[in-house]
């Protein structure tokens, strides 16, 4: 014989919203999947330009803890 699973009628509202964050989280992967598509697709000029000179921006990630023992000054060359 088949078996199933027999839930009682108590737990119908706790399926719906079951159900309905399931849907939402299908959604939000379709959307993500599309989002990376569009992306790669159109390959658009970026906003931000990648040749930054601010200081946070010239040394190397992450940075030496304690690296400064005080607030460093940026010259212009």
């Amino acid at each position: 014989p088949r078996r199933y699973s027999n839930y009682p009628d108590l737990l119908t509202f706790w399926n719906i919203i079951s159900s309905m964050g399931s849907m939402i989280s299908l959604f939000s992967v379709i959307l993500l999947m599309i989002i990376i598509w569009e992306s790669l697709y159109c390959k658009r000029i970026t906003i931000f330009n990648s040749t930054i000179v601010m200081v946070e921006w010239m040394q190397n990630f992450p940075p030496i803890e304690h690296s400064y023992s005080e607030i460093p000054s940026v010259l212009n060359f």
